[in-house]
């Protein structure tokens, strides 16, 4: 049933501001790049998972052999979030164009989450790649090698993310016109 206009509440979470959650009224968020430090302690985790991986599969069986599809793939994703961030780029600093919100949060997203993820899974390939050295394995040398490729592609991944983010950037004024 319509009840007439709808007011939004007056100050539902005590900021000073209707409908804005949380801090001081005078306080306005603003959503910051991606610190470098974030990615590299994915990346740290992730080398440290990655080492793991070798002596608990040892132990168990079989170690997991690395194919060229995870560089491959890893170089696939890179090469495909540079493509969107020359694209973001030249629209939103070259053209001036506006992009869509939508577009924007989804890119920024993307970003996000691929620097973290590239973080980890380079990480973990980088940390696998180096338990194999000096393992007296006949596999080791395509271990070390598919892995080495596999974890650079990833740092590939975190680089070309982090471009994107910042392609993703906007003047601080730019939404008051």
């Amino acid at each position: 049933m319509y009840d007439g206009p709808h007011e939004p509440d007056r100050d539902p979470d005590r900021s000073g501001r209707p409908g804005r959650p949380g801090g001081d009224p005078g306080e306005d968020r603003a959503l910051g790049p991606t610190p470098p430090h974030v990615p590299a302690t994915w990346g740290v985790v992730g080398f440290a998972l990655g080492w793991l991986v070798h002596s608990v599969t040892e132990r168990w069986g079989t170690p997991p052999l690395v194919s060229w599809a995870q560089p491959l793939a890893l170089v696939l994703v890179a090469a495909i979030l540079a493509g969107t961030a020359w694209s973001t780029h030249r629209a939103v600093h070259v053209r001036q164009e506006r992009l869509a919100p939508h577009r924007a949060v989804n890119r920024l997203v993307l970003a996000r989450a691929c620097a973290l993820v590239g973080g980890l899974v380079g990480g973990g390939y980088l940390g696998y790649a180096a338990s194999w050295v000096g393992d007296p394995s006949e596999l080791a040398d395509e271990r070390i090698l598919r892995s080495g490729l596999a974890g650079l592609a990833g740092v590939l991944v975190v680089v070309t993310s982090l471009l994107l983010e910042r392609a993703c950037r906007v003047r601080s004024g730019a939404d008051d016109n």
